[in-house]
């Protein structure tokens, strides 16, 4: 957290396998993250969070995705599966966000255009970002929907925004201009099915994130936040 960065940054969500993730890593993005929700198909046991997380912690940074878990529940996944943060992604309160911070987990929160908890609730959440996207589709999550980006560009000039929801290596670099996130976040864009990434899908996202901070098309501001 804080200092010099490189931004975007790139979170790779949803990974399921090891081989994939230490495939992942080795293209450099900022972080990967391993999913706690039972209901999604790209959730991780216990046993498999912690064996991704040992093949990759040297290279990323890796952050467990919980929807409404409680504070015991995430302490015991953090250490047990190595996470260096988490991202709560449900109606969580203010308070269990204070209570992990106080502990040093860095914490993301999720907000909602359209959706609760939404833009409007960030000022009560100690979060170290957040990660933003629309509330369409049946699962927490972007559910691999694009929507309008430029909405949440305003939120971006107040707080450090993770832009989540319909990103692909097609579309990143026009989502980054339209929204001026401090970071990025893709799963299902860069996807063969459900949890199994396309490695070629994920090379050719980076790539397209590294040309927008290569070219500097577009003045982004802000701080890390994985």
């Amino acid at each position: 957290m804080g200092g010099p960065s490189i931004l975007p940054q790139v979170k790779i969500c949803g990974l399921t396998r090891v081989y994939q993730a230490r495939a992942c890593a080795a293209l450099t993005p900022d972080a990967i993250g391993l999913v706690f929700y039972p209901g999604s198909p790209r959730h991780v046991s216990d046993d498999q969070a912690r064996a991704i997380s040992n093949a990759v912690h040297e290279r990323v940074r890796v952050i467990g995705v919980f929807v409404n878990a409680d504070y015991d529940t995430i302490m015991k996944k953090i250490a047990h599966c190595h996470l260096t943060g988490v991202q709560l992604h449900g109606a969580e309160p203010p308070e269990l966000v204070s209570r992990l911070a106080r502990r040093g987990v860095t914490v993301i929160k999720a907000l909602f255009v359209g959706g609760t908890p939404s833009l409007a609730d960030a000022r009560g959440f100690p979060a170290a970002g957040f990660l933003v996207e629309c509330a369409k589709g049946p699962l927490p999550g972007g559910n691999a929907l694009a929507w309008n980006w430029r909405a949440a560009r305003e939120f971006g000039r107040a707080y450090p925004l993770i832009l989540a929801g319909g990103l692909s290596p097609d579309n990143i670099d026009t989502a980054v201009s339209d929204a001026l996130p401090v970071a990025v976040d893709v799963s299902s864009g860069v996807e063969q099915a459900p949890g199994e990434k396309s490695i070629e899908k994920v090379r050719a996202f980076m790539d397209a994130v590294i040309r927008i901070r290569t070219t500097g098309s577009v003045q982004l501001q802000g701080s890390r936040v994985f």
